[in-house]
């Protein structure tokens, strides 16, 4: 049987012009972390060819505090070693308001981006996303906020985390620059970017798709219901074959649509971390994958 086409070392960000890793590492975790395991822990994503670092202005929220502890760590440590912020593609992304509020206002988006240049200690990052769609703001005031950003120069490319297809047509629909990515969860647990045409859209458009939560919430390194364990099974049913670990064999997995996902990995353990390399170079056929998606559907396809 042939198999998929593997996947290439360095993909388009969309139509930014940017070139990034296939594979991710997120910061949602990273606040608690001091400089020093901080720049381990970055030094070794480049190790296992990482390039795109993601982060967000809420990380390091616990529900009372600790809004832009993410960015100021990482701040820290570009202070440290400036040469780290030039070897990779920066994003952050903006909008949340804690505990809950949205707002993607052209002012607040003005101010929660300064602030986050502020924290980082940088000019300007590579991708900024809004994080999360706010449904008071009309969609041309956010496309005009995103429009300053770049004008500026403090944003090379913008794009959405959490918008509906439909979502960020509208927006896209009053913005003369791309909107160059989708930030969906998405795994062989979460599903939806497949079903709600998310994935189409993001293929149709020239759209990077960056996932987030590509391991289920962690309920596919420790399955806890029927339908995760059948997903562990199968996942490791591919993972003895390549002698790659159950977790890369899902990054691979996720790789392997043609939309070209970008799993975001959130693991602080540098050892999990080397193991990103694995997931570049694991085959698939059309039957492997379906196999996972079966299972991930938890039924039978039509």
């Amino acid at each position: 049987m042939s198999h998929l086409d593997p996947t290439p070392k360095a993909i388009p960000l969309g139509k930014s012009g940017i070139l990034v890793s296939p594979i991710a590492w997120g910061m949602w975790r990273f606040a608690g972390a001091g400089v020093a395991d901080g720049r381990r822990l970055i030094e070794a994503a480049f190790e296992a060819g990482v390039t795109l670092f993601d982060t967000a202005d809420i990380y390091g929220f616990d529900g009372t505090g600790g809004f832009g502890d993410a960015e100021v760590l990482l701040g820290r440590i570009f202070a440290e070693s400036p040469d780290l912020r030039a070897r990779m593609v920066l994003s952050t992304k903006g909008g949340i308001l804690p505990p809950l509020p949205y707002d993607s206002s052209p002012a607040y988006l003005a101010q929660a981006l300064d602030a986050s240049l502020t924290r980082l200690g940088v000019d300007q990052v590579d991708l900024y996303q809004i994080h999360r769609p706010d449904i008071l703001t009309h969609p041309q005031e956010a496309a005009r906020a995103l429009e300053d950003a770049v004008t500026t120069g403090k944003v090379r490319a913008v794009g959405v985390s959490n918008y509906t297809p439909a979502q960020a047509q509208a927006l896209a629909s009053f913005l003369t620059i791309p909107l160059v990515s989708h930030q969906p969860e998405f795994s062989p647990l979460h599903l939806e970017p497949i079903e709600n045409g998310l994935f189409d859209q993001a293929m149709e458009r020239d759209m990077a798709v960056l996932a987030w939560s590509p391991l289920g919430g962690g309920r596919i390194a420790v399955p806890t219901d029927d339908r995760s364990r059948a997903v562990a099974e199968a996942l490791d049913a591919k993972a003895a074959d390549t002698g790659a670990s159950r977790a890369a064999v899902a990054y691979s997995w996720i790789m392997a649509h043609p939309v070209r996902a970008i799993p975001i990995v959130g693991t602080q353990n540098p050892a999990r971390i080397a193991e990103l390399a694995q997931a570049f170079t694991i085959p698939w056929t059309r039957q492997e994958w379906y196999d996972i998606l079966v299972a991930g559907r938890g039924e039978r396809l039509p």
